[in-house]
C-alpha cells in the first residue's frame, strides 16, 4: 500500500494534466484522475510491466474519459430523441423563468396521479437523474424516463 501511495504522488499530476488535455474541464479531470488511480489499485496485478507505468495509467484514464463521453453522448441523443418526438414539450428552464407558468404547473401537479406527480417533481425540481429516480422507486431508468414523459404530457393536457 505504501508503494501505491508513492505511485499516486509521483504520477497524479501527470495523469491529471493528461486528462485535462482531453477534456479541458477541471472537475471532470479530477474525477477521472481519481477513478484512474482507483482502477489502477484494483487492477495492479494486471500490470505486466511491458510498458511504463505512466503509459498504463494514461491508458486507463483515456478509456475512462472516452467511456464518460459515450455516456454523455448517449444521454444527450436520448434526450434529443425524446424531445423531438414530443411536440410542444415543456422546457424546465422556461418553466422556472416564467413564474406564472410555474405556478400553473404546481397547481396541475396536484391533479395528476402518482407516480407521475412524484417523478416529474423529482426530475424537474429535484434535478435527479432518471437512474436515481428509477432506483428510488425500485424500477429501471427506462421506467423513470417513460413516466416523466407521460407526466409532461398530462401536465400539457391540463394546461391547454
Amino acid at each position: 500500500m505504501k508503494e501505491f501511495e508513492e505511485i499516486y504522488k509521483l504520477y497524479y499530476p501527470q495523469v491529471y494534466r493528461f486528462v485535462m488535455s482531453l477534456c479541458s474541464n477541471s472537475d471532470l479531470a479530477e474525477e477521472i484522475t481519481q477513478e484512474t488511480f482507483f482502477r489502477a489499485l484494483k487492477g495492479i496485478d494486471g500490470y505486466r510491466g511491458d510498458c511504463k507505468l505512466s503509459v498504463w495509467l494514461f491508458q486507463i484514464a483515456k478509456n475512462l474519459y472516452f467511456t464518460q463521453r459515450k455516456k454523455e453522448e448517449r444521454f444527450s441523443s436520448e434526450n434529443e430523441t425524446e424531445l423531438s418526438n414530443t411536440p410542444d414539450v415543456l422546457n424546465v428552464e422556461e418553466i422556472i423563468e416564467n413564474k406564472q407558468l410555474a405556478l400553473k404547473i404546481h397547481e396541475v401537479l396536484h391533479l395528476i396521479p402518482e407516480p407521475y406527480k412524484e417523478v416529474f417533481w423529482m426530475r424537474a425540481f429535484g434535478e435527479l437523474s432518471f437512474a436515481e429516480i428509477g432506483k428510488i422507486h425500485g424500477k429501471t431508468e427506462s421506467w423513470a424516463r417513460v413516466t416523466f414523459h407521460r407526466a409532461k404530457l398530462k401536465i400539457q393536457e391540463e394546461i391547454q
